[in-house]
């Protein structure tokens, strides 16, 4: 075996074998969370949107534990997306995956983060949306495109919060 082969074989198995155990990993990951609810359907004859904004769905993750991703369902794939606040909901549209409706009053809390599974970024540069899948609370996180539109996306996904809700008003999760 020449000198090149073995230096070629001797990164390519490493690699190899690192791909295989992170497959095998998500797949695990996969069937432990296969009791999670599905998510609901987005419902037909949504009033007009409050307020748009594109920016990048981050991930699904379980209440308070933002290292614990959701896997199933598409909710641990990073896509590209566009959030929909509506007098009924939010709806995320996901390019590539399933769009989210979070329903309003499944909604718990709107808070800003620094990161969730995977994503780290400036302080609050997050919007969180604390919510009800089924019988599971859980947090689903988006990032604006641009910074000046994540108060206004706050504030209309606040608004739709019921106002005896434990939520803190003023966007931060501390």
């Amino acid at each position: 075996m020449s000198k090149e082969t073995l230096i070629v074989v001797s990164a390519v198995v490493p690699l190899a074998v690192v791909l295989v155990l992170m497959w095998l990993g998500w797949r695990g990951k996969l069937k432990r969370q296969a009791g999670v609810a599905e998510l609901p359907p987005v419902p037909g004859g949504l009033g007009p949107a409050v307020i748009s904004v594109p920016g990048q769905y981050v991930v699904t993750t379980s209440a308070g534990d933002w290292l614990d991703r959701l896997a199933v369902h598409g909710l641990g794939i990073r896509t590209p997306g566009t959030v929909h606040v509506h007098p009924e909901g939010v709806l995320i549209e996901r390019k590539g995956a399933q769009d989210l409706f979070i329903a309003r009053d499944a909604m718990t809390q709107v808070a800003t983060a620094a990161g969730m599974a995977g994503k780290f970024v400036e302080k609050d540069g997050l919007v969180s949306i604390s919510w009800q899948l089924a019988d599971m609370e859980v947090d689903t996180g988006f990032r604006t495109t641009e910074a000046g539109a994540k108060r206004p996306l706050i504030e209309a996904l606040q608004a739709l919060l019921p106002e005896d809700s434990d939520t803190e008003r003023n966007g931060k999760n501390n």
